[in-house]
């Protein structure tokens, strides 16, 4: 039995996966990227591999992916992050057709076909409005640990309107919301509100074509769930390996380099 990898270093959380020849997920890690992004990428590798209880001499090829893609030294090859999330979710959700792809710093909407591949995306600009850094800066203004945005936001009755377009000044208008005695709720469901909207928005540059996947570390926020379903009027399809399917996606294209260095040169050609 061999196995392929996928390396996905992201700007706030490296995760990887290892998966066997039938294409289902052995091993799989999560660790945050810190300053050292080559070292996330073997420590999540090595972390894959014992958690799998897989040998590393057993995988064969490993693909590197996200935007740190370059600093798997390891690895045999890079492959964009926009084409794994693309392969990932159709992989994992065969209906897929539309990917969105919200991280810590940036915000992808992908057109995909039925096997994966890509017909057309785009991305938020270089402004981390519309991103996971966005909550991040909500979190530190209220003092409230990540993992609860969602199901607070979830909570409220009166979601305020978020009018700034910048995360620097996230934490101001924040500030300013409960210095007007808001509710720290209504002020959260308000910030996913304004995610929700451009990230929407980047969707119909695209063409929103049911299914859309979910896909990123923000996936896992069920605020962020329940406010672009009701934006695009759709469920989405999420999954507790949503974070993970970039990596995924990385580690299905290097099993297509296992698999196509087993063929015969002449069938190769053909």
């Amino acid at each position: 039995m061999a196995y392929a990898a996928g390396v996905d270093v992201g700007s706030t959380q490296t995760k990887a996966i290892v998966i066997n020849e039938a294409r289902e997920i052995v091993g799989r890690a999560l660790i945050d990227t810190g300053s050292n992004v080559g070292a996330a990428a073997e420590q999540s590798f090595l972390e894959a591999l014992k958690n799998g209880g897989i040998p590393d001499m057993l995988v064969e090829f490993v693909v590197g992916t996200g935007y740190g893609r370059y600093r798997v030294t390891f690895g045999n090859t890079q492959v964009t992050e926009i084409s794994c999330h693309g392969r990932g979710a159709v992989h994992m959700f065969p209906g897929t057709r539309t990917v969105v792809d919200m991280g810590g710093q940036d915000t992808k909407a992908i057109r995909v076909g039925p096997r994966g591949e890509i017909v057309d995306f785009c991305m938020n600009d270089k402004c981390a409005a519309g991103t996971g850094r966005f909550l991040g800066a909500a979190a530190s203004a209220l003092e409230i640990p990540l993992e609860q945005l969602g199901p607070t936001a979830l909570r409220a009755e009166r979601p305020v309107r978020i009018s700034t377009t910048c995360t620097v000044f996230a934490e101001s208008e924040v500030l300013s919301w409960l210095g007007k005695g808001k509710k720290t709720e209504d002020i959260l469901l308000g910030v996913h509100q304004s995610i929700a909207a451009r990230s929407i928005g980047l969707l119909r540059r695209v063409g929103v074509e049911e299914q859309v996947t979910f896909t990123g570390g923000v996936a896992r926020n069920v605020g962020m769930i329940a406010t672009l379903q009701e934006g695009l009027g759709c469920r989405l399809n999420v999954s507790a390996d949503s974070h993970y399917i970039g990596a995924l996606g990385a580690a299905l294209f290097a099993l297509d380099h296992i698999l196509a260095s087993r063929m015969p040169a002449d069938a190769v050609k053909e």
